[in-house]
């Protein structure tokens, strides 16, 4: 049995669920608890994923580490429903969609994830108390939630993340015109990887970046919305939005 360890709302976690519903096949859902409990920093977590975040993918007990190589692992192990082109240019420019989804739009989506989401913990909070509550291990996100501090990010920060989601919508309206997904007849996981980001986008209010300007990216959102491994991805809970009815208990766990 493949074990996930995930958190509902993470978008990687999300991209390795739909990858897997794809798939049909059966794993065993490991929640961790990001907010409270720190579930991803506790020393048995991190003796699995020394980075200390979600997913985390263990096959027979091999770990695999990072979203995007999950997916291709899954790709490679688990042929029987394919989501990578055989041709191998076809595969390579799924492979560089997929260089770029990581380097720009997933680090960009953080940025408004974290002030409109994670930012009211901290409300009302001094730099001095902030640094104490998240004062622990964090082995590749320290840096961000120092340059966030209790405030959240400054504007330029956030118009920095507006750009480069709008950047990813410009180029996907632009290789959509070939087809309904971003590889034109193939679907693949590009469109994947891609399909969290987007949703959180629109969960948080943000979906004018493409609703007028790119409506290829509004029909192919739909045409994702309407796949059976979406749906079963996004289940009750799994949205930021639903998320943000916990932050008031940790706020006032962390106040103490």
């Amino acid at each position: 049995m493949l074990k996930l360890y995930n958190a509902a709302h993470s978008t990687c976690s999300q991209k390795v669920r739909i990858c897997l519903a794809e798939k049909n096949l059966p794993f065993e859902d490991i929640k961790l608890d990001l907010g409270k409990a720190k579930e991803h920093l506790r020393p048995e977590y991190l003796k699995i994923n020394p980075n200390g975040v979600v997913p985390t993918l263990v096959d027979d007990g091999q770990v695999v580490m990072d979203s995007s190589v999950i997916c291709e692992y899954l790709d490679e192990k688990y042929p029987e429903v394919r989501l990578s082109p055989d041709d191998l240019v076809e595969r390579a420019k799924m492979r560089a969609w997929m260089r770029f989804l990581e380097e720009v739009p997933t680090a960009a989506v953080r940025v408004p994830s974290f002030n409109m989401g994670f930012l009211p913990r901290y409300e009302g909070m001094d730099r001095t108390k902030f640094e104490s509550v998240e004062s622990d291990v964090r082995p590749i996100r320290k840096q961000f939630y120092r340059r966030m501090g209790p405030s959240g990010f400054r504007r330029e920060d956030v118009q920095a993340s507006l750009d480069q989601i709008a950047n990813t919508c410009s180029r996907m309206q632009a290789a959509l015109e070939k087809g309904p997904w971003l590889l034109g007849a193939q679907y693949s996981l590009a469109d994947i990887i891609v399909a969290p980001l987007i949703d959180r986008m629109a969960d948080l209010g943000m979906d004018t970046i493409w609703r007028d300007k790119f409506p290829r990216v509004t029909d192919w959102y739909a045409r994702m919305q309407a796949r059976p491994a979406f749906q079963r991805t996004f289940y009750p809970g799994a949205r930021m939005s639903e998320f943000l009815t916990l932050t008031p208990a940790f706020k006032e766990e962390a106040a103490q």
